[in-house]
């Protein structure tokens, strides 16, 4: 059976097709969110472009989903379950949370795409984690396998962010001034880079992809505000590692975080298993990059297998 996938981001909607569980690479086209009104009229276009009748469709979306429907944080899009059937014709439809589907191809992304980061103490079969740092910050939890797969909705990223030191303090009464609650995710996006390193630098931030390349280049203030971010991220990971309590593994995922991954070192695992008398549980939960742009896509390929059965 033929289903349909697609995956929605805050700036692009990846659409493709799958069978069986298995995501068909091939099929994969992006759009621009900006030259759209709607979900709807994606689809119609990638249904028209490829001829197919999709049985079922799994949707992930980067916001939150209640009661089959959801809205984009970030944009004036709203849908749902039965707008997306009458799209596309398909008889199972489901709308979940982007972290949702990357915690539904937990198990599915191969070895290749999986960057370690800290060994830790695998337990086959254990509970996942997700974390995601890109356009937001989302974290999800993941138990059970097949059809028997959970992954709860979350929005971790509105968490309030955890400061250890007066400098730290600061930031976030800085945060708080510019949005009224300094949470997690005005730090640990690329906004929130770009944020962090104005803060550090009390000069305008270039976009966070400049402060990347000049970090790449050894500057030492673009260098710093990095090593900061992973410290930043690091704290949180592991603070939702201990609500969690992933033995099978955290997968860290993201555009940002996967551009920030030649920083990776001590100064993330230092702040991820900084938990006092817990620290070595914490060391315990093995940590891999997820380098695959697709991993979403695969845990809605997957997820429709499941419950089409």
């Amino acid at each position: 059976m033929t289903g349909l996938i697609a995956d929605i981001g805050g700036t692009n909607t990846r659409v493709a097709l799958c069978d069986q569980g298995h995501l068909n690479r091939a099929s994969i086209r992006r759009f621009a969110n900006a030259d759209y009104p709607g979900l709807e009229p994606i689809l119609k276009a990638y249904l028209a472009e490829t001829g197919a009748a999709p049985s079922g469709a799994v949707i992930d979306v980067a916001g939150p989903v209640e009661n089959g429907a959801a809205r984009l944080t970030n944009r004036d899009w709203s849908f749902s379950e039965s707008g997306i059937a009458k799209t596309s014709g398909a008889k199972t439809v489901r709308l979940i949370n982007d972290m949702q589907a990357v915690g539904h191809a937990f198990g599915h992304v191969a070895q290749a795409d999986l960057t370690p980061i800290h060994a830790g103490e695998p337990q086959p079969g254990g509970t996942g984690m997700i974390v995601n740092a890109g356009t937001g910050f989302n974290a999800a939890l993941i138990t059970g396998t097949g059809a028997n797969r959970i992954v709860p909705p979350s929005e971790s990223g509105h968490i309030s962010l955890p400061v250890t030191n007066p400098a730290e303090l600061a930031l976030a009464d800085t945060l708080r001034e510019s949005h009224g609650f300094a949470s997690v995710e005005e730090i640990l996006t690329g906004r929130g880079l770009e944020a962090l390193h104005a803060w550090r630098t009390s000069a305008p931030s270039p976009a966070a992809a400049k402060v990347v390349e000049a970090a790449t280049a050894g500057d030492p203030a673009a260098l710093e505000t990095t090593q900061k971010f992973l410290e930043f991220l690091g704290r949180v990971t592991g603070d939702l590692a201990l609500i969690h309590l992933p033995y099978g593994g955290i997968w860290v995922v993201g555009g940002v975080a996967r551009a920030l991954s030649p920083f990776f070192g001590p100064r993330f695992l230092a702040a991820c298993h900084d938990k006092g008398r817990f620290s070595a549980l914490t060391a315990r939960f093995p940590i891999h990059m997820v380098t695959d742009d697709y991993a979403a896509l695969t845990g809605c390929a997957a997820y429709l297998a499941a419950i089409e059965g």
